[in-house]
């Protein structure tokens, strides 16, 4: 099962992993790191399809899609 992992505390909440994931499974949390940022996340893990567009798009490289 695919799994995508975020580095919380260097997401800047850019929200382009939002944009292009198909499944619509990512979006940002309520919470914010240390930097003040809102954050990328996702909660429904069994919808994810390892398609890494997320990980792709990250300009930080925040994003690790585990296959």
């Amino acid at each position: 099962m695919p799994k995508v992992e975020f580095e919380r505390e260097r997401c800047k909440g850019c929200e382009l992993c939002v944009s292009v994931c198909p499944t619509k499974i990512i979006f940002m949390d309520e919470k914010i790191n240390k930097k003040g940022y809102r954050v990328a996340t996702v909660t429904e893990m069994d919808k994810c399809i390892g398609c890494a567009m997320c990980a792709t798009i990250c300009p930080d490289v925040v994003i690790t899609v585990y296959k």
